[in-house]
């Protein structure tokens, strides 16, 4: 349980990261927010990695195999958070609220794979 509350705290500021890009690229850049929700997830999970290997997971392995696992679940999250928030704007919700609905869901099986797998 210490594990996904320190979990949740590493994705909490790695998800500012992620959200503040996308707003940025949304409001200033006029990108699509499917895609501004995939650049903010990859720079995202830069952040995310570095504070799970350490905090979450006290990780002490290669950095090389583990980012590379991390960022194969990272990119699985985003694809999968983009397909989210496209659809939903299409559906008419606010960008911003897509990105939270799937924020939630990439959490608990983002964590999963990277307990299972990434940091074992």
């Amino acid at each position: 349980m210490m594990r996904l509350l320190r979990y949740t705290l590493v994705g909490a500021i790695a998800t500012a990261t992620h959200y503040a890009l996308l707003a940025l690229c949304v409001e200033v850049g006029a990108w699509p927010p499917w895609l501004a929700s995939g650049f903010g997830a990859v720079v995202g999970a830069q952040v995310a990695y570095f504070g799970n290997r350490r905090f979450t997971f006290a990780y002490r392995g290669e950095v090389g195999s583990s980012w590379a696992r991390f960022q194969s679940t990272a990119l699985l999250g985003a694809l999968l958070g983009m397909l989210i928030v496209g659809t939903a704007v299409h559906l008419g919700w606010h960008y911003l609220a897509a990105q939270v609905l799937a924020t939630l869901a990439m959490l608990l099986l983002t964590f999963a794979i990277n307990r299972a797998w990434t940091f074992r």
